[in-house]
């Protein structure tokens, strides 16, 4: 049977939900791609920027999925190797260097698992990113847009404020992934997701996110007609930039001092129980 968490998980992966570039090219203008880490590659799975937002320069960061099979090879269904963070880190430090906020769009399963990524050193480029993140002195927020897979998420999902879409997923492993190591069966995911407390409001109950932005309509590029004239995609998309904008707005009124010490005490309570 399927629940009601796992059906937020099949609604995250549909096929024609907005992506990272969607929003680059919706929310803000001017988008231009930041190519390569400059130590080994290019990843297409992790796409990064400089782009306007309502007028403003900020740094962009987003995984990316792709709408064809071939698109989706091409970006590894959006799974990121060690290279893929090293760009995304590379981005921030160029953000912090020109005192520019930071917007990171998180949509992956997880990071990529294969041996090239391991050889490497997949786990320190996202232990790398983590640790630095938590210091990067301007303004830092993370919409949480489809899955939120993992470490493959959280690499880039250190931030002063955390948004979420409504029917987006964040978790610590797929339900599949889950089922297969507590029951041996894929089959149990629906079981899994439901146990993995995954779904926003979940995890605004437990404070891992900030903000729950509301999808009143199935949210796809399908609806989107392009002339801003107020269909679903374009109020939803509407809803999400002006949560930015304020986010922005109230982060920047903080000095660094504060702004980094809010930063640890909001990560530092996680997991407490009480």
């Amino acid at each position: 049977m399927t629940t009601a968490a796992f059906e937020r998980v099949q609604t995250a992966r549909h096929p024609d939900r907005p992506y990272s570039i969607d929003l680059f090219n919706t929310i803000f203008s001017d988008f231009t791609e930041i190519h390569g880490d400059r130590r080994f590659a290019d990843d297409p799975a992790m796409v990064t920027g400089w782009a306007r937002l309502d007028g403003r320069e900020v740094a962009v960061i987003g995984q990316q999925k792709g709408r064809d099979i071939n698109e989706r090879r091409h970006r590894n269904f959006a799974m990121s190797k060690p290279e893929g963070y090293r760009k995304a880190l590379r981005v921030m430090k160029l953000a912090e260097k020109f005192g520019r906020p930071i917007i990171t769009i998180i949509d992956t399963p997880g990071a990529y698992p294969g041996i090239d990524a391991e050889e490497r050193g997949q786990a320190e480029a996202i232990a790398f990113n983590l640790r630095e993140m938590a210091s990067i002195t301007v303004p830092i927020v993370v919409v949480v847009l489809g899955e939120g897979g993992s470490g493959g998420a959280l690499a880039i999902g250190i931030g002063d404020r955390v948004l979420m879409m409504e029917n987006a997923v964040y978790s610590v492993i797929t339900p599949e992934g889950c089922a297969a190591i507590l029951w041996k069966d894929a089959a149990k995911a629906p079981d899994a997701a439901e146990g993995l407390k995954l779904t926003a409001a979940d995890l605004k109950k437990f404070d891992i996110i900030d903000e729950i932005i509301p999808e009143p309509a199935l949210w796809t590029v399908a609806d989107h007609d392009g002339d801003k004239t107020g269909d679903a995609y374009d109020k939803i998309a509407n809803t999400l930039k002006q949560r930015i904008i304020a986010a922005i707005n109230d982060l920047s009124k903080k000095d660094v001092a504060t702004l980094l010490e809010d930063r640890y005490q909001k990560f530092r309570k996680m997991g407490e129980w009480i």
